[in-house]
């Protein structure tokens, strides 16, 4: 396994940005997520995604598959000095194996400018939740919920 992470350049690196968003979905978010929302999740739509929101974004390649992608970026509402992660995933196959925190890692570099970075978690995926606190994340006491998935939210936040 040789991982590699950069920018997603090509319309097939996009296409594999949007197959790891739906995968992903697909393997984590059963029972935590509202179904409809889930059913909905149609690869075309991650596709649509993938075209539309390139910037702020790095993904992980093994050979010339993408594993995984992250997300970062600013929150107009938010102070200028807090970034945000807004996505992390990875394919399962890989989970373990060091690619979420080298994303993470990744994001955080391109994010050092601030000094707070902050992201959201399902309330439920508590997997995520200990990956996040093993990156410095401590939830901040903020919930939501947020209506289109069906879900709670959380935020984490991180203080450099």
């Amino acid at each position: 396994m040789s991982i590699v992470i950069k920018k997603m350049e090509t319309e097939e690196e996009i296409k594999g940005k949007a197959y790891v968003h739906w995968k992903s979905w697909q393997e984590a978010y059963p029972g935590m997520i509202g179904k409809a929302y889930l059913d909905s999740l149609t690869i075309e739509k991650c596709e649509q995604i993938a075209f539309t929101w390139q910037d702020g974004l790095l993904i992980a390649k093994d050979g010339e598959s993408v594993v995984g992608f992250v997300g970062y970026g600013h929150r107009e509402e938010d102070p200028a000095e807090v970034g945000e992660v807004f996505a992390l995933y990875v394919l399962s196959e890989y989970y373990g194996k060091g690619v979420g925190l080298r994303l993470m890692n990744a994001a955080l570099d391109a994010l050092k400018d601030c000094g707070a970075v902050c992201l959201w978690t399902l309330k439920k995926n508590k997997r995520a939740i200990r990956f996040y606190q093993k990156c410095g994340f401590i939830p901040d006491g903020r919930e939501k919920t947020n209506t289109t998935i069906g879900a709670e939210e959380i935020r984490m936040i991180l203080h450099r």
